[in-house]
């Protein structure tokens, strides 16, 4: 006969429980169903470790999340109140060394010799002549002569423009010619001669009816704009040569055609 009573035991045959024990008592299924069926009323137990963590996986997860955005929010703000402070200072250059421009000099113009003026004749040129020569003209065969006299020693400078283009032919007719030409003056003599590129020139001596012995320097020569002019220096012959060629001398130093390039 069969029944749970009788079921063979894991060990020798037997019941799971011993006939020796006494009755009345507990059969260890009985104990053992008893631990599992638990008063509703009674205080639940502790949460086991598996339990716990899996309720403080959630708030830690959070935790962390919150932590992340905060740490996120910070750097944000960080970063912004860097892009708000930053200055962005653009790369200097090197400035290159700053060269000072020295002023222009100006040359002055040559002072003037002393005793003389700068005149621009109404003929067509310009001239440097003693301070108180008073001027004069006479008409020419191409243009008027010009005179500037002293006022009180008999000196005076005669300015031309001459007919011939060869300034030496000019001379030599003016002293050579039939009539007019220096040779035929009472007492001619003459001096010196001279020549040169652009220039020819003759001096000599004669007897003036009016003013009596007269020392004569004639130099013809092209001038800066191609035109050939005469320039003659007159004077009692007893001053010194050196006093009538020295209103010659500045004359052709600073003679200038209107609107010639003399520099």
């Amino acid at each position: 006969m069969s029944g749970w009573g009788h079921e063979p035991s894991e060990e020798r045959g037997h019941a799971p429980w011993s006939a020796h024990e006494p009755h009345g008592g507990v059969p260890p299924w009985a104990a053992q169903t008893q631990t599992h069926l638990a008063s509703p009323y009674a205080q639940a137990p502790p949460p086991g470790p598996a339990l716990r963590l899996r309720r403080l996986l959630p708030a830690v997860l959070a935790a962390v999340v919150l932590g992340v955005g905060a740490g996120a929010g910070v750097w944000a703000l960080v970063r912004d109140d860097a892009r708000a402070t930053v200055t962005i200072t653009p790369p200097t250059t090197a400035t290159p060394p700053t060269t000072t421009t020295p002023p222009t000099t100006t040359t002055p113009p040559t002072p003037l010799p002393a005793g003389y003026r700068s005149v621009e004749d109404p003929v067509g040129y310009t001239l440097l002549v003693p301070e108180d020569w008073i001027r004069r003209q006479q008409p020419g065969q191409k243009a008027p002569v010009v005179f500037y006299d002293a006022p009180d020693d008999g000196r005076r400078l005669q300015i031309f423009e001459i007919t011939e283009q060869d300034y030496a032919q000019s001379q030599q007719v003016a002293e050579t010619a039939a009539g007019y030409g220096f040779r035929n003056r009472p007492g001619y003599r003459p001096l010196t001669r001279d020549s040169g590129p652009g220039f020819t020139e003759l001096s000599y001596r004669y007897d003036d009816e009016a003013n009596g012995p007269r020392l004569v320097i004639d130099r013809r020569f092209e001038s800066a704009d191609g035109t050939p002019y005469t320039i003659r220096s007159s004077g009692p012959e007893h001053l010194a040569p050196d006093l009538v060629r020295a209103p010659l001398t500045t004359a052709l130093a600073s003679f200038c055609p209107t609107g010639a390039d003399c520099a």
